[in-house]
């Protein structure tokens, strides 16, 4: 017998969810033509992160095929928002590093979102969001750390 019923983890993915479609809406919109949201995640992730990592690397930490992450990594490279340079460990591979203007560009798209984070907090209490936060990263970590 279960002690928790699984309904109540199938409704907190299912609000992760919606809560991350309406986000990468609001996100697309404030992006240059031809970016999309996983195109952002990576500038987000080589910031977060750091910078230096192999595309496969990438691909691992992001859960996609390695043909997807290379996908987006030429997209962004087509922009100028990262370089890629040969990996010196490995003459076959090539490591990721973020330019000047894709740190620039994540700068100025989080501060593109000004006013629709504005509007959040004038229709939602800030203070809960601060209350849940914590929760959130310790599942995010936690559910990063199962999957290995």
């Amino acid at each position: 017998m279960r002690d928790t019923d699984p309904s109540v983890f199938f409704q907190l993915f299912n609000e992760i969810a919606i809560i991350e479609q309406l986000s990468r809406a609001l996100l697309e919109a404030r992006l240059p033509h031809g970016l999309i949201a996983p195109h952002f995640a990576v500038l987000n992730h080589l910031t977060r992160v750091s910078d230096g990592g192999t595309p496969i690397d990438m691909a691992r930490a992001f859960q996609v095929p390695k043909t997807s992450m290379t996908h987006t990594l030429k997209g962004l490279e087509a922009h100028g928002l990262v370089e890629m340079r040969p990996n010196p460990d490995d003459g076959r591979s090539k490591r990721v590093w973020l330019t000047e203007a894709g740190r620039d560009l994540r700068a100025d798209v989080i501060v593109a979102l000004g006013p629709d984070f504005d509007e959040l907090a004038r229709g939602f209490d800030v203070a809960r969001l601060v209350d849940i936060t914590p929760v959130l990263s310790d599942l995010r970590a936690y559910l990063d750390a199962a999957r290995d």
